[in-house]
């Protein structure tokens, strides 16, 4: 500790020999607005300070900073900044880090260098007007809520950074972060439901690439989204994310079915995992019925605008599974809806793009944040209100600001 102490007082008097070194174009008399007390602004204008921690003999254990800046105001904002960030930065690959105890280096040097070399009135005006320094990267509530509804409107992550300036990759991490939490915030709120009449569907995308390149490319390859939706109320209670196949039909009306109070009629399309899934989740507490569409055969070599668009219906049949259910109320239309309005609000999903997502944890994500936003936020034309507030499940329409504090942002 002693030589730790010996070397800040020689560094204490060579502080004054600060040379200049230009490391990226810009003038040589910066002015002061460019080094304001704020390290946001330090480093928006492009200013690198090259901190190294020297104890060889020849330099009697002196401790250097080598700053851009000469004149004495601009000296101390150098050393301010060095203080409060330049150690945590340097302290890993320092010679110092194997003299002074973990916990102690960082705050015996914050001592040392603010109380002997540093005008503590600049230092107050420093704590005074930056308060937030030490989380910089961190976007205003502000920019959260723009950057969180356009992703819910349907915008792309680079068109989002054009508009907002905000980088993609943070735009990426907030999605993220605000995509589990809204998964949370779903499982938390979608309980004891008293819905009568559901409708479900599976709508399709792919990650990384699709199937019949995935193994090549290594990528996840096809991925489908179960939706379950209240026809009344439109609400969205439950879905789920995988492939399509009997294992993830099973946990998505296991699922369903847990946040189910009474006894409910289904209505879906003639997948033939969904009869075994819903006798698994539901037992004899449930009226089932499937709708069963045959469509016509497509022309093979057929130009592209035949081919992406969908095949004419030619016979449309109710029928059935369990239970007595309303045939009249037999339908997957509220549903199959839905499955258009997530992929326009959805940009993943978005076809012919390549907006799709590359990481399963992403897109899981973002479906995430779009049933949030449209059972929460987003006001239904037929309702005159959000869907949980038909369901009963909150008494007012929430914001995107707030949906976002939700989230813990």
């Amino acid at each position: 500790m002693s030589e730790f102490i010996i070397a800040a007082e020689a560094y204490g008097n060579t502080l004054n020999q600060n040379w200049v070194r230009k490391l990226i174009g810009k003038p040589v008399a910066a002015t002061t607005p460019d080094c304001e007390f704020d390290s946001r602004r330090i480093h928006s204008q492009n200013f690198n300070y090259e901190i190294c921690l020297s104890f060889s003999a020849v330099d009697s254990k002196t401790l250097r900073i080598h700053s851009d800046l000469l004149r004495r105001d601009l000296a101390i904002a150098a050393r301010i900044n060095f203080a409060s960030g330049g150690v945590k930065r340097a302290e890993n690959t320092s010679p110092l880090a194997f003299r002074v105890p973990t916990l102690g280096r960082p705050t015996l040097f914050f001592i040392i260098i603010v109380y002997k070399y540093v005008d503590l009135n600049v230092l107050s005006v420093y704590i005074n007007v930056n308060k937030e320094n030490d989380m910089a990267n961190i976007l205003k509530t502000e920019k959260k809520v723009t950057v969180i509804s356009m992703l819910c409107e349907g915008a792309s992550i680079r068109s989002i950074e054009r508009v907002t300036g905000v980088q993609k990759k943070t735009i990426g991490r907030l999605a993220l972060r605000i995509g589990e939490a809204c998964a949370k915030i779903m499982d938390e709120k979608m309980r004891d439901l008293n819905c009568k009449q559901i409708e479900v569907d599976e709508i399709w995308g792919f990650i990384g690439a699709k199937q019949k390149n995935a193994n090549r490319n290594g990528a996840y390859g096809d991925v489908w989204t179960f939706i379950a939706l209240d026809a009344e109320t439109k609400l969205i209670p439950s879905y789920v994310v995988g492939k399509r196949d009997a294992y993830h039909t099973r946990a998505f009306m296991s699922d369903l079915a847990a946040r189910l109070k009474n006894r409910v009629q289904i209505s879906s399309d003639s997948l033939a995992t969904y009869e075994d899934a819903i006798e698994r989740g539901f037992g004899s507490e449930v009226d089932y019925g499937q709708v069963v569409k045959t469509y016509s055969l497509t022309p093979v070599g057929k130009a592209a605008a035949v081919r992406y668009s969908p095949a004419e219906v030619v016979q449309v049949e109710k029928t059935v599974v369990r239970g007595m259910p309303d045939k009249n109320r037999i339908c997957t239309s509220h549903v199959e809806k839905q499955n258009h309005t997530l992929r326009m609000h959805c940009r993943r999903l978005t076809r012919l793009t390549n907006a799709f997502s590359k990481k399963f944890e992403n897109f899981q994500a973002a479906v995430a944040l779009n049933f949030a936003y449209y059972n929460f936020c987003k006001t239904h034309n037929s309702l005159r209100m959000t869907p949980a507030m038909a369901a009963g499940i909150v008494q007012s329409h929430w914001t995107v600001e707030e949906l976002i504090k939700r989230c813990g942002e």
